[in-house]
C-alpha cells in the first residue's frame, strides 16, 4: 500500500484551558492586532480556513485578526516570514502540515522548521479530492488511468507548490497506477484550480474547501477522494482505495508561532485557539468544507506529534525523490 498519512499513538494526559494567575499575570497577548499569515494565495484551503479561524477567534481574544497571504515555494515564504517575525504571538503561521514537516526534506537551503518555529495548536484534519475540468472525458479514476496510459505525459496536474500534500498526492498516485503525468506547481490551490476549471491543467489533488462548490457548480468534475472513507461534502464520491487505486492521502492544519515565542503567552494563544473551536460556526465551516476536528492534544502533545512527522516523512520521502524545482 502506498499512503501519505501518519497517525502517533500518543498518550494524552488531560488539560485545564484556564492557565495559572501567576501566568495570566505575566502574559501580554494579545498586544493588538494579531496577523495570521497564510503561506498561500488568497482562494486555498488554507485561506478560507485562516479566515474562519480567524472570525471564531476574534470575539475570543477582544482583537481583529488580520490574514496576510504570503504564498510560494509551497508555504515556505510566509513560515520564513512568521519565523523571522518578533517572538511575541502578534505574528502566527497558519500552516498545512507539509510546511514544517515535508518542505525541509525537499527544498534545497530550508531553514529548521522545528527549531525556528513552535507548535501551538492543531485546527483541522482532511483529506484530498481528484478533480478534473467539467471537458475531460473521464468520470472515474480508472477512465482517467486509461487515459494516461493511451497519452504518457500529455496529462497534467497542478498543485499549491513543490513538495506540497496535492503534489506528493499527484505523485504517489501516478506511481500507483503506472502513468507517467506531468507536474505543474503554482503559488497556491486557488490558481492551481483555477486552471483546471479553465482547462489549461487536466487535473488537481485539491484540498476541499475550494473545490466543493465548483463541484456543485458543475464546474469540476470530482472523480475520488483521497482518504480511508467519503467525505459528508461529497458523499457520492468514492475514494481512490474503493477504484482499486491503493493511494491514502491526509494532512492536517495547525498555528505556530516564532521560536522563543514565551511559553505562558503560547499557552493563551493554545486556550483561546480552542475555545473558539467550541464555536458552532467553526464546526458548521469545518463540515460545509469537507474537513474534520482535530484529536484533541495538549500543546507539548502536538510539538510532539510535529516532531515524530517530521521523522517519518524525512525516511520515506527519499523514496519519492522530489526536490525543489
Amino acid at each position: 500500500m502506498i499512503t501519505i498519512n501518519r497517525r502517533h499513538a500518543l498518550a494524552l494526559g488531560g488539560t485545564s484551558l484556564l492557565l495559572p494567575s501567576g501566568l495570566r499575570a505575566q502574559a501580554a497577548w494579545p498586544n493588538g492586532p494579531v496577523t495570521f499569515v497564510v503561506g498561500y494565495a488568497a482562494g486555498g484551503s488554507t485561506d478560507i480556513n485562516a479566515r474562519e479561524l480567524a472570525n471564531a477567534m476574534t470575539p475570543v481574544i477582544g482583537q481583529q485578526i488580520i490574514i496576510e497571504n504570503k504564498g510560494g515555494a509551497a508555504g515556505s515564504i510566509g513560515l520564513r516570514a512568521v519565523a523571522n517575525a518578533k517572538p511575541d504571538g502578534q505574528t502566527l503561521f497558519v500552516a498545512v502540515g507539509t510546511n514544517v514537516i515535508i518542505n525541509p526534506h525537499v527544498q534545497r537551503g530550508m531553514i529548521d522548521t522545528l527549531a525556528s518555529l513552535a507548535p501551538i495548536c492543531q485546527v483541522t484534519d482532511y483529506q484530498y479530492v481528484l478533480v478534473v475540468g467539467k471537458n475531460v472525458p473521464a468520470n472515474n479514476a480508472a477512465e482517467l488511468v486509461a487515459m494516461a496510459k493511451k497519452d504518457p505525459e500529455k496529462l497534467t496536474y497542478s498543485s499549491s507548490g513543490v513538495g506540497g500534500n496535492n503534489h506528493l498526492a499527484g505523485a504517489l498516485f501516478a506511481k500507483a497506477a503506472d502513468v507517467k503525468l506531468t507536474h505543474v506547481p503554482y503559488k497556491g490551490t486557488g490558481p492551481a484550480v483555477a486552471d483546471v476549471i479553465s482547462g489549461i491543467i487536466t487535473m488537481n489533488f485539491s484540498s476541499l474547501p475550494p473545490a466543493v462548490s465548483q463541484v456543485k457548480a458543475g464546474n469540476l468534475k470530482a472523480l475520488a477522494v483521497t482518504g480511508n472513507k467519503r467525505v459528508k461534502s461529497l458523499p457520492d464520491v468514492p475514494t481512490l482505495k474503493e477504484q482499486g487505486i491503493d493511494v491514502v492521502v491526509t494532512s492536517w492544519q495547525g498555528l505556530f508561532a516564532p521560536a522563543k515565542t514565551p511559553p505562558d503567552v503560547l499557552d493563551k494563544i493554545d486556550a483561546a485557539t480552542k475555545q473558539a473551536m467550541k464555536n458552532p460556526k467553526w464546526e458548521e465551516a469545518l463540515a460545509r468544507d469537507g474537513l474534520e476536528q482535530p484529536p484533541q492534544r495538549t500543546r507539548a502533545a502536538f510539538a510532539k506529534f510535529v516532531g515524530e512527522e517530521h521523522v517519518f516523512w524525512g525516511k520515506t520521502l527519499k523514496d519519492l525523490k522530489i526536490e525543489m524545482e
